[in-house]
């Protein structure tokens, strides 16, 4: 699978995301390639499965045709583990 994680300006949130989601991938062993990039820099993606992002950014993602996964606490690894656990489980059943 491959996601991609974004913020408005692709640097600080993206990034500090990026960590948090590379970390529960390594503990569960996940194959999943992630990319971060601008929010603005969804258009140039056509093989994203999902897209990390923060809440309030979903419905801009949703609404350039992705899945969007919003993280609401950007410090909380239990969500982030949620989401991604999620989509694991749903892609293994497709």
């Amino acid at each position: 699978m491959k996601g991609l994680i974004v913020c408005r300006t692709g640097m600080g949130s993206s990034m500090m995301l990026k960590i948090k989601a590379q970390r529960v991938i390594d503990k569960h062993g996940w194959d999943i390639e992630l990319e971060h990039d601008v929010l603005s820099g969804l258009n140039g993606y056509r093989d994203i499965d999902f897209v990390i992002t923060m809440k309030d950014l979903s419905s801009e993602v949703e609404a350039a045709g992705f899945r969007a996964l919003g993280v609401t606490d950007l410090m909380n690894g239990d969500e982030m583990e949620a989401l991604l656990s999620q989509v694991v489980e749903e892609h293994q059943k497709s």
